[in-house]
């Protein structure tokens, strides 16, 4: 009865040598290379060459992708447009047969002469299939960059200062403090708020969420809106 418990075992051992994990891990890596540049380059064969036939994908967008959605020949980028996606921050945990990678793409482009420039994280799980190591699934969010910053004059600022309340628990209290805006919640810690343009802030390091102040009729700030993946809070000024 023991024998046939370590049988799977052995089988496996057999038809999957020990390799070295840091093989492993550098031969993922070129292949997360050039599966992203056949990606900018619409080449879907050579990126249906490295999936498994029932891989589960989903893009940054947070769309399903199936084999054969990829496999389909695409088209190159449009004249004036290059795209150079490098593969950064690496790391490779090796599970016998199965791999699971987290990395950035790290996206360069050239739009018309303007340069353009993002990251996206991916965490990939791949399996020896025979010789061969396949992509099983992949999953890819967009990492947010604070945006651009405004300047806006003191007396700009000093709309914003005074009390908002989203709910009894929920206080912020803005503040200026020279030249910056500061908030702090339910009385904790005052952390720097910049602004986007007139009426639309972010706290640095944190620009999922924005801060888009209302006004009324007579252009007095009547509360704002914390804004994040495109939906909203209200918060009501009362002081």
């Amino acid at each position: 009865m023991r024998t046939m418990l370590f049988l799977p075992a052995i089988v496996l051992a057999w038809a999957y040598p020990a390799v070295a994990a840091d093989d492993v891990s550098a031969l993922l890596k070129k292949q997360t290379q050039a599966f992203s540049d056949a990606g900018q380059r619409g080449d879907g064969p050579s990126m249906a060459k490295m999936l498994d036939d029932d891989v589960v994908f989903f893009n940054e967008g947070g769309d399903q992708a199936a084999k054969k959605d990829m496999a389909t020949p695409g088209s190159p980028q449009p004249k004036g447009i290059t795209v150079k996606m490098t593969v950064e921050d690496w790391h490779c945990v090796v599970h016998g047969n199965v791999a699971v990678a987290s990395f950035i793409d790290d996206q360069a482009m050239d739009f018309h002469g303007q340069p353009f420039h993002a990251k996206y994280r991916s965490v990939e799980t791949w399996m020896k299939e025979g010789n061969d190591w396949r992509m099983i699934g992949s999953e890819t969010i967009a990492l947010q960059d604070d945006p651009a910053v405004a300047t806006l004059p003191a007396k700009t600022l000093d709309d914003y200062v005074g009390t908002y309340v989203a709910a009894p628990d929920a206080k912020l209290i803005f503040t200026r403090q020279g030249n910056d805006l500061m908030a702090s919640l339910n009385g904790g810690p005052e952390t720097l708020q910049k602004a986007e343009l007139r009426d639309v802030f972010f706290t640095p390091g944190r620009a999922r969420i924005r801060k888009i102040f209302q006004r009324d009729a007579g252009g007095r700030v009547t509360g704002f809106i914390s804004r994040r993946e495109g939906h909203d809070i209200l918060y009501k000024r009362v002081g």
